[in-house]
């Protein structure tokens, strides 16, 4: 892994105010009493995608800093498969070397792992879309950032190996570019640019005066015109949308439907398109996926059938707002035609779920574990 910072993490200097404090007490007692070589067991208490890569450079550079060894045996290598209570790896070292890394090792491992399980099932339900990173304004700091981008990037190439999967192309920002091999963030405008200009074809126009040599893609739901402000767009840049470099990004707020729409409407455009999937929903949340207010599977057919009618089939449709697993399964479903999306919902809906735990499991040549995990004991 490419690593973005001189140090993989905290710095051995801001380390002990991160730890937690037992940890640090427990260390000093055994510096002064004895140290003793053990041994790590390290596992999640749900299914997950092995990401531990930003993890393991940290402790391993700790531990260079401390000139100490260390003994990491992987048993589940990166984009593999982990079951519920399964060890990822096994850690063996020092205590007095590794007791205090505890707390930053697994911060750095379980979110990860789950970002990483979340975002091969969107890739795996959608094989033919692009996906862009936009997890950046939703995540608590930039540490945290790089490890959903690291995690996207891990369940990306997993569905990349397995279901020949387009998966991840980039990121929004120049920071995580380099987890999907591009040296910058992607992306073109926000809807600020749209209320400044005060019009969408004028924030369009804006942009490609700026940056004329660029692909361009206009969000088109700021004034609630989608299909309108799609069509103008698209017949102002009639040579970009016939080259197909231009795209239209939808991202209508769950508070109304997309322009031309409603129930009846999206019942309807689904029935001309792709009538099973209107019969095969199984939860409410999946039928307002897919004809429900905001970005859903009838809006983004009805934009479609709107653009082709008009005679711009080249234009892409990019959709974002909402797009996890459930939501990505939804859209395959209805074989919605969607060319990219933009996502930070492959982050962790329910942080519980991204605990992962540290036991030690022998002490010198006795194995010991405390009582109900002997199951980590191999």
């Amino acid at each position: 892994m490419a690593l973005s910072t001189p140090f993989p993490g905290p710095s051995p200097e801001q380390h002990p105010s991160l730890t937690d404090s037992y940890f640090l007490r427990s260390k000093a007692v055994v510096e002064q009493h004895g140290d003793i070589d053990v041994t790590y067991a390290v596992f999640m208490r749900r299914p997950v995608l092995s990401a531990p890569a930003m993890a393991i450079d940290w402790l391993e550079a700790m531990m260079a800093h401390r000139q100490m060894s260390v003994d990491i045996n992987l048993c589940h290598p990166e984009g593999s498969w982990v079951g519920a209570g399964q060890p990822i790896c096994y850690i063996t070292g020092a205590l007095s070397g590794l007791v205090d890394l505890e707390t930053v090792f697994l911060q750095r491992i379980g979110a990860a792992c789950v970002a990483a399980y979340n975002a091969h099932a969107m890739c795996s339900s959608l094989p033919k879309v692009s996906f862009l990173a936009m997890d950046a304004r939703h995540c608590a700091g930039t540490d945290m950032s790089e490890l959903m981008a690291y995690g996207a990037s891990v369940g990306s190439k997993v569905a990349q190996r397995d279901d020949h999967a387009t998966g991840f192309i980039g990121s929004s920002t120049d920071h995580t570019a380099h987890f999907f091999g591009a040296t910058r963030g992607r992306g073109t405008m926000p809807h600020a640019l749209i209320g400044y200009a005060g019009s969408t074809l004028d924030a369009a126009k804006l942009y490609r005066k700026t940056f004329p040599d660029q692909p361009l893609t206009v969000l088109i739901d700021y004034f609630g015109n989608e299909v309108t402000d799609a069509l103008a767009v698209a017949t102002e840049f009639s040579d970009m949308a016939a080259a197909g470099e231009l795209s239209v990004r939808l991202d209508t707020h769950g508070g109304r439907y997309c322009e031309g729409l409603d129930v009846q409407a999206s019942y309807a455009v689904l029935n001309r398109n792709k009538p099973q999937s209107i019969r095969a929903y199984r939860t409410d949340s999946e039928l307002k996926s897919l004809i429900g207010t905001g970005v859903s599977a009838a809006a983004a057919w009805h934009l479609r059938e709107q653009l082709d009618k008009h005679g711009f089939d080249k234009v892409k449709i990019v959709c974002s707002s909402g797009f996890g697993p459930e939501k990505c399964r939804v859209f395959a479903l209805a074989d919605a035609p969607v060319d990219l999306i933009g996502s930070g919902s492959f982050l962790p809906n329910q942080w519980s779920e991204t605990y992962a735990t540290a036991d030690i499991i022998a002490y010198g040549d006795v194995s010991r574990v405390k009582k109900g995990r002997e199951f980590l004991i191999p």
